[in-house]
């Protein structure tokens, strides 16, 4: 028999923990669950009632405290009624500052606007300082950070955040510090420093937290670089390490953060460590708003190896690490819940099997909204992860790169009817086997960083099975080198299936680099330059391609052990790979299809750099004319759905395109979809 257990801000732990006389706490509730016998706790909810939770401490659930698959263990709020669990705290107290020394760095603009916190007064300790982040760096929780009315506010920094162009460019490195990239450019080293062009930095008191984030050589590898010293007279800028992994290419983008004179704009702020003061631009009244301090550097949540638990329809906010976190254990499901301003990622699983994120709306992450892995690569035993029916926008606060929306690893995960919007870099990244990415809708990403994917994975002949489907890719424009590609299978990564999709309004739109045994298929392409592009790196003789085929590749297939099962079943053109090693001269882009796609408008096939037209078996594709749309002048979508009697049905065997099926939907978790 079921037990409901009820907790409220205006509880007391003394309390039976009825409706009526509620527990305090959540640690309370807990052990009340706990107190149950095996067979009361299954099917058991813990009801939350409305207000908001601070969180001192992750709050942990643990495998006695499961449910089953047809009685779930439920933590959830009461309905209808807004639950938030706090990382962080409100604060209030905020003055003008009166400290002259503390005017006089002030840009003349701003010292009428800048208000200060004295947060010792709050009883907080000194803040900790910015950790180094980035591209190829372990993941660690955020530093301190400010939030006014739930919308994260910016460390001051320059160039401001809202200028047209936020970053200023690298002017050089030092004569005789620089070294080849393997690509024919030379790229100097950040142990050695970098110019820069014009006198801001001689505006900054000398301090020993002033950091650097910067695009140091590649547009798809950042880093957050602490200063140790900067020269004026020369202009050159030293950083502390750890440095960035690929050095530095003049005329690359920086900018510069966590500067008090820089705090020169509504919506900035600035921590004196030193003081344990808080400075900060408001962007409204502060007396009108929320404005909130992340504390917690741990998950707020942490399932471990928990078994059937359900998270529901909780806010859950403001900590410096991950909103939840799922580890080993089975059937655990997140659901209904707004996830956001968290210092890492939304929720993190790690192993275990049918975990779900499900119809929850996830924004304003540090790093990245979901991360699934799960499943064994050596036996290809799936873990059936999933994240569906979920909302997310602007994540990547800090990191930026390789920090996505939804990551996959290991084999059979599923990613659907997932909006995605408003990401630096790739909104989704999957290496592994055997997983789904269907009915989703992608726009507006890659909007930072360049030679980057909207669906990504790369660099492994092993990774088989996996299929991208019937996902609506549109508006897809990136800046920097190569711009943005909407689905990038990278650097002969093979076996991989792209059917069914509509893409609109993109650069390159389906991308085949060096891979073989990939099928592009079904697919509608409209305004795309190109539709379809495949090259032959892996026959490139360049030292750095063959190193990658030769080395790096052929490293990963060896450890799948590709002459047996299940390799040698399930993924018999493995095999045929060996013969090209063994001559050592690069490995052709062979068996790859491009069949029966639509091509409206833009560019439509591209095959060049060492792959030829007679290694791609390209046929029954639409070039010309209108396929048959319900309704040809409309753009959007829903529009793109085919006649009965369309041509294309006939002369080339297309299949209808589910377009009514993308997207979020409504369920037993969402209500409605704007």
């Amino acid at each position: 028999m079921a037990t409901d257990i009820h907790v409220a801000t205006t509880g007391d732990d003394a309390h039976p923990g009825t409706e009526a006389r509620p527990f305090l706490t959540l640690a309370r509730a807990r052990a009340a669950l706990r107190d149950l016998p095996r067979d009361e706790r299954a099917g058991s909810t813990i009801w939350l009632a409305a207000g908001d939770y601070p969180l001192s401490k992750t709050f942990e659930l643990m495998s006695r405290d499961s449910g089953t698959a047809t009685a779930p263990v439920t933590l959830r709020a009461a309905p209808g009624q807004r639950v938030r669990l706090l990382g962080g705290m409100a604060v209030t107290g905020f003055e003008p500052v009166r400290d002259s020394s503390v005017l006089d760095r002030l840009d003349s603009a701003a010292r009428d606007h800048v208000l200060q916190l004295d947060l010792a007064a709050l009883g907080l300790r000194k803040p900790t300082r910015m950790r180094s982040r980035g591209f190829g760096r372990q993941i660690t929780p955020a530093h301190v950070e400010l939030f006014y009315d739930g919308e994260p506010m910016t460390l001051a920094r320059w160039p401001n955040a809202e200028e047209p162009e936020p970053f200023v460019r690298i002017a050089g490195f030092p004569a005789g510090t620089g070294r080849d990239d393997g690509h024919g450019t030379e790229l100097g080293q950040l142990e050695a420093g970098f110019h820069y062009e014009g006198d801001r930095p001689s505006r900054w008191a000398p301090s020993d937290d002033v950091w650097v984030h910067g695009y140091w050589a590649y547009d798809w590898a950042n880093s957050y670089e602490r200063i140790a010293a900067i020269d004026p007279d020369q202009r050159h800028i030293r950083t502390h390490a750890p440095h960035g992994l690929y050095g530095i290419r003049p005329g690359q983008r920086i900018y510069y953060l966590n500067i008090l004179e820089e705090l020169d704009t509504p919506g900035e702020f600035y921590v004196d460590r030193d003081r344990n003061m808080l400075y900060f631009w408001p962007p409204g009244p502060v007396d009108d708003a929320e404005v909130m301090l992340s504390l917690l550097e741990k998950p707020l949540l942490s399932l471990r190896s928990a078994r059937h638990v359900v998270i529901r329809d909780l806010t859950l906010t403001a900590t410096r690490g991950h909103a939840v976190t799922i580890t080993g254990g089975a059937g655990c499901l997140v659901a209904g819940c707004t996830i956001s301003n968290t210092g890492n990622y939304g929720v993190w699983i790690d192993g275990g099997t049918d975990h779900g994120v499900q119809s929850c709306d996830i924004r304003h992450n540090g790093d990245g909204g979901v991360s699934l892995s799960g499943g064994d690569r050596k036996t290809l035993e799936p873990c059936r992860h999933y994240v569906h029916n979920c909302h997310f926008h602007h994540q990547a606060r800090w990191s930026r790169c390789y920090v996505p929306a939804v990551i996959m690893s290991g084999v059979g995960s599923r990613v659907s009817n997932n909006h995605i919007h408003d990401h630096p870099h790739c909104p989704i990244l999957f290496t592994g086997n055997e997983h789904l990415i269907e009915y989703n809708d992608i726009h507006d990403v890659c909007r930072e960083t360049g030679d980057v994917g909207g669906i990504y994975t790369g660099r492994d002949w092993t990774y088989r099975d996996n299929v991208i489907r019937f996902n609506y890719l549109h508006d897809i424009h990136g800046p920097g080198m190569l711009g943005s590609i909407a689905v990038y299978l990278d650097d002969c990564v093979s076996g991989i299936t792209v059917f069914g999709n509509i893409f609109r309004n993109t650069q390159l739109a389906a991308f085949i680099g060096g891979g073989r045994d990939c099928t592009i298929e079904n697919n509608l392409f409209i305004d795309t330059q190109p539709a379809v592009q495949i090259d032959g790196r892996g026959l490139s003789p360049r030292e750095v391609w063959q190193n990658m085929v030769n080395q790096t590749m052929k490293e990963r297939l060896l450890a799948m052990d590709h002459h047996h099962p299940p390799y040698s079943t399930r993924y018999p053109q493995l095999m045929e790979i060996d013969r090209w090693l063994a001559v050592g001269k690069g490995v052709p882009p062979e068996g790859n299809r491009v069949l029966r796609n639509i091509f409206i408008s833009g560019e439509w096939l591209k095959i060049h750099w060492e792959a030829r037209t007679e290694l791609v078996d390209v046929r029954a594709n639409w070039l010309d004319g209108d396929p048959g749309f319900v309704d040809p002048d409309q753009p959007e979508r829903a529009h793109f759905a085919l006649r009965a009697d369309a041509p294309v049905l006939r002369h080339i065997g297309f299949q209808h395109l589910p377009t009514e099926r993308i997207g979020l939907c409504v369920d037993e978790y969402r209500n409605e979809v704007a």
